[in-house]
């Protein structure tokens, strides 16, 4: 990265009028000054948009109509004029280096098109240790990112042409819409990995998207057939692993839906479907 790119930050935004002046307040505070801040506000109902008046020009705000976190990122992205983009989620915070480590990782680093940094966990106003199965990792990390989601929005920063390339984020799909899109990045290109923490990254609060939607592996599984569909030629062992993978999800959610008796023939006749072409590669 020479000294002419630019790094854009978007923020989406919905019912947060609290949370994101902090995320705001963080990005105003960087080392690397930003070179443009696009929020963009998801139609929200509970004064966000006066907490966002008060920021007057430092911010750009844009207006959805509540079409979901996916819709927002895109649309900001759309509408920047950074060379490279640095998301950020309402309610978590970068550390004033943040972009700073980045920009210094990625001249460094010129064959990367998307890098992320390590983070800190704050679960209900607590510091906690993610567990192993969380831990990040360097490089080719396409295989490891099937079982869960391994970059974190706030944590990424990419290249504005390779999220064009790559198709952007699904807007059909309202969570795991990150695990979609770095499944679809990893794929072809490493994701870098920087040691250093560059954000808090807060769980635990009850309007936390994650918790919102039942079922998550349900959205996991219709970003892992789509993968498939639109890659017909996968490198065989890329393949072969997310074929394993959707047979092992499927496994439970037909488990699942055998336990609430509910209607079991569409994950049931995935499953055979699946594990027929798993068989017979």
């Amino acid at each position: 990265m020479n000294k002419n790119k630019k790094i854009s930050v978007i923020i989406p935004v919905y019912n947060r009028k609290i949370l994101v002046s902090r995320a705001i307040d963080s990005v105003l505070k960087q080392t690397r000054t930003a070179d443009e801040i696009i929020v963009v506000d998801d139609g929200s109902t509970d004064g966000t948009g006066e907490t966002l008046k008060h920021y007057g020009d430092r911010i750009r705000i844009l207006h959805e109509q509540n079409k979901g976190v996916s819709a927002a990122r895109n649309r900001g992205i759309e509408a920047s004029n950074g060379d490279w983009i640095a998301l950020l989620d309402s309610d978590d915070e970068w550390l004033p280096e943040k972009l700073l480590i980045q920009e210094t990782w990625i001249k460094n680093n010129p064959e990367y098109r998307i890098c992320q940094t390590e983070e800190i966990w704050i679960r209900n106003g607590k510091r906690v240790n993610p567990m192993n199965k969380h831990q990040k990792m360097h490089g080719d990390i396409f295989i490891p990112s099937l079982r869960m989601c391994l970059v974190s929005p706030s944590a990424v920063m990419f290249e504005k042409s390779l999220f064009v390339e790559t198709g952007g984020f699904d807007e059909s799909l309202p969570v795991c819409e990150d695990y979609d899109l770095w499944l679809r990045i990893s794929l072809n290109h490493p994701v870098g990995l920087i040691s250093v923490p560059g954000i808090k990254k807060y769980g635990g609060h009850p309007d936390q998207l994650s918790r919102s939607v039942w079922g998550m592996d349900r959205y996991r599984v219709a970003a892992l057939e789509n993968l498939l569909n639109r890659n017909p030629d996968m490198p065989d062992e890329k393949r072969e692993s997310v074929l394993k993978e959707l047979v092992y999800k499927l496994e439970i959610l037909h488990k699942g839906s055998l336990k609430r008796e509910k209607s079991l023939n569409a994950w049931k006749n995935k499953l055979e479907k699946y594990n027929f072409i798993l068989n017979n590669l």
